[in-house]
């Protein structure tokens, strides 16, 4: 196989040969019809019909050759209290077609990471499950790193089969059960691969009472040669209590414990069971609620809490349109969990804004809203357009407001919120959209409080040259933040992923800002008499000048930090080096990476550690495709960014940071640097 069409794989994108031809959208998306609908409802429908397009633009869905047959089959359909049966996953290779194994194998001098084949079920109540039973390695000769040297790979070829040992417990209650598998896989042949395939089995088992006589077809399968090289020592060590069990009840899905870690304060969360459950659900929505105090989301805020204000004279009005809105911040991060429960290739909420055309359209959305909040909109423009002005206060703007204010924190993570997003991406897609939705309920939950208590918004001004002069103000700050958009989409379009960004808008957005703050200062001086109040405003306008023009750089600045570009060659040098290696997973559109760079990691102290002798530091740039860089994010179970990751010889596994302080990381930085650990976690000899 050439190394560059098994690149493609780490990028799950065929090429060439019988591989993929990927476009813009699916054909799924291309069938969709929506019904005629009139008004706002129609609006509010587009820009659903929307949100799920650029879903698809990010992860297509084409299809692609029918390489690999997978079947679930149980050794027996009914069964006794006591007895025993085993099921059989099978793969039914094509000629020439192979998937990866459960636990790859790869040759020394290749710097790619496979994607191995997972088996996931669940076990029922009074039944007792063992380990799976993985079929025989078959070895095949391959290049696939590029190297000119063929090497030995395991893989799984032709008819392989995987067995899971049950056992019915003695005393188990009768009746029917349903065994849920999850399968996922990716085929390949010598030159290409098809993209990541999930898919989804359910069979049932019946528990009879003993000297129950069932018809024989019902209790084997069609062809018991499935079932010719299955290991029956597993039902022995299954009843030796080596298994899983779950006494009673539903099924249930084992889970692993999960880390939160913000800033020195770190704990872990149990998720199994509905407690566990109940618990996770409760930090999704509080991180939801911080993404509001992100600088993502900061500067909208006033531009929501005018808009209410402007119709609190009218409680019911305002609670309605403030619930709109908030079904509109939900709607949207129930997409992304209906997404990632649904498209096997999107399963981080950064590969949104990782395809640069969805940074561009949002650009030009808020582009469209800037305009129309600056009063621009005088002259004769396309229906649709008016439809996203800000100004009016209708329930299709609101919720396209909505859907707004959670595209724009889409950049950006908030604690709790990363761990527990990671976590949801990997359940079944009911847990994964209901997580994903009690984000949006988080998120949205203080513009719910406002709507329900309009006393809270009285103090704004709601009519008059005041009024029209802050919308005007934050119509500036707006065309700011679609410049910023605009430029973070086109900087991965002209350069490599490890190149060194292009940061010039960044001066542009900082002008805008000048003209914003000169603006309002101007405005302000005519519209009061008061000393204390101009002075206020003058104070103001200057401040946020040249705090923007500071950032702006800061950020234009190279830095202090000698950053190496990730690869995982480059990386694996220096682990096997010894070294302390700080991974930075950053991107040009993840404001909460830039404020932390500035605050933490420029810091004197941190730079001298960074630069210094024994620590390597590298930068994981996620700001456009970087299939290397996104499989590196993968492999640490983590969604979103930022994140620091920092890996060293004292260290068993990597420590990993969204939040972070001087101390954290530098306290981080000595632990890596520890005696070098064995594989039991303790000092080495």
């Amino acid at each position: 196989m050439h190394s560059t069409s098994y690149r493609a794989l780490q990028g799950l994108v065929s090429i060439g040969g019988e591989g993929l031809s990927v476009g813009p959208f699916s054909e799924a998306s291309r069938s969709v019809r929506p019904p005629r609908i009139t008004c706002a409802g129609s609006r509010v429908l587009t820009l659903l019909v929307g949100i799920l397009t650029l879903l698809a633009w990010v992860s297509p869905a084409s299809a692609q050759p029918r390489t690999v047959t997978v079947g679930v089959v149980a050794s027996k359909s009914v069964v006794t209290p006591g007895d025993q049966f085993a099921v059989a996953v099978i793969f039914d290779h094509a000629a020439g077609w192979h998937v990866h194994t459960n636990a790859p194998v790869v040759p020394r001098g290749w710097d790619f990471t496979p994607i191995p084949t997972v088996i996931t079920f669940t076990t029922p109540g009074n039944l007792k499950s063992g380990a799976i039973q993985w079929p025989a390695v078959y070895e095949i000769l391959a290049d696939l790193a590029g190297t000119g040297r063929p090497s030995k790979y395991g893989v799984f070829a032709d008819k392989a089969i995987a067995y899971v040992p049950f056992v019915v417990d003695a005393a188990a209650t009768l009746g029917k059960r349903t065994l849920s598998f999850d399968v996922s896989y990716q085929a390949c042949n010598d030159r290409t691969c098809n993209l990541l395939q999930e898919e989804k089995f359910v069979i049932e088992v019946e528990i009879t009472a003993p000297g129950t006589l069932a018809p024989a077809a019902a209790a084997q399968p069609a062809d018991p040669s499935i079932f010719a090289n299955l290991d029956m020592t597993a039902f022995a060590a299954v009843r030796a209590g080596s298994g899983t069990a779950n006494a009673s009840g539903p099924a249930v899905a084992t889970a692993a414990p999960v880390k939160f870690q913000v800033f020195n304060w770190s704990f872990t969360i149990d998720p199994s069971g509905p407690v566990g459950l109940i618990v996770m659900v409760l930090l999704a929505m509080l991180g939801g609620f911080v993404l509001n105090l992100t600088p993502c989301v900061l500067p909208v805020i006033p531009i929501k809490i005018m808009g209410l204000s402007a119709v609190a004279g009218n409680p019911r009005r305002m609670l309605t349109l403030g619930l709109i809105m908030c079904a509109g911040t939900v709607a949207f991060w129930l997409a992304i969990g209906v997404a990632i429960a649904s498209v096997a290739s999107f399963k981080a909420i950064n590969q949104l804004f990782q395809t640069p055309f969805f940074a561009l359209a949002i650009g030009v959305f808020i582009l469209v809203m800037a305009v129309g909040m600056i009063g621009w909109f005088t002259i004769s423009l396309p229906q649709a357009v008016y439809a996203v002005d800000p100004k009016r206060e209708s329930p299709a703007g609101s919720f396209m407001f909505g859907v707004l204010t959670a595209v724009l924190s889409t950049p950006c993570t908030a604690p709790f919120m990363a761990s527990a997003s990671a976590w949801a991406a990997t359940q079944r897609p009911s847990i994964t959209m209901f997580v994903f939705a009690a984000i949006g309920v988080g998120m949205a939950l203080p513009y719910a409080v406002l709507s329900a208590f309009p006393k809270l918004v009285d103090k704004i001004p709601r009519t008059g040259p005041a009024s029209e002069l802050v919308k005007q103000v934050m119509g500036l700050l707006m065309l700011a933040v679609a410049v910023f958009f605009l430029g973070t989409g086109l900087d991965p379009l002209i350069r490599a992923a490890t190149a060194p960004p292009i940061r010039f808008h960044w001066w542009l957005v900082a002008f805008i800002v000048a003209c914003a703050m000169g603006w309002l200062l101007f405005r302000a001086w005519q519209l009061t008499k008061k000393p204390s109040w101009r002075v206020g405003w003058a104070v103001v306008a200057v401040v946020a000048t040249l705090a923007t023009g500071a950032a702006a750089r800061s950020i234009t600045d190279r830095g202090p930090i000698s950053w190496l570009a990730y690869t995982p060659a480059t990386f694996k040098a220096a682990i096997d080096a010894d070294k302390v290696v700080v991974l930075d997973f950053t991107a040009e559109w993840c404001l909460n990476c830039k404020v932390l760079e500035a605050t933490v990691l420029h810091k004197p102290e941190i730079v001298k550690l960074l630069n210094g002798p024994g620590v390597v530091a590298m930068r994981v740039d996620l700001t456009g495709k970087n299939p290397e860089g996104a499989d590196k994010l993968k492999e640490l179970q983590w969604v979103g960014i930022p994140l620091l990751a920092i890996y060293g010889p004292g260290s068993a596994e990597p420590q990993k940071f969204d939040t972070y302080t001087q101390s954290v990381v530098a306290d981080a930085i000595a632990r890596a640097r520890g005696p070098r650990l064995g594989s039991s976690g303790n000092p080495a000899r």
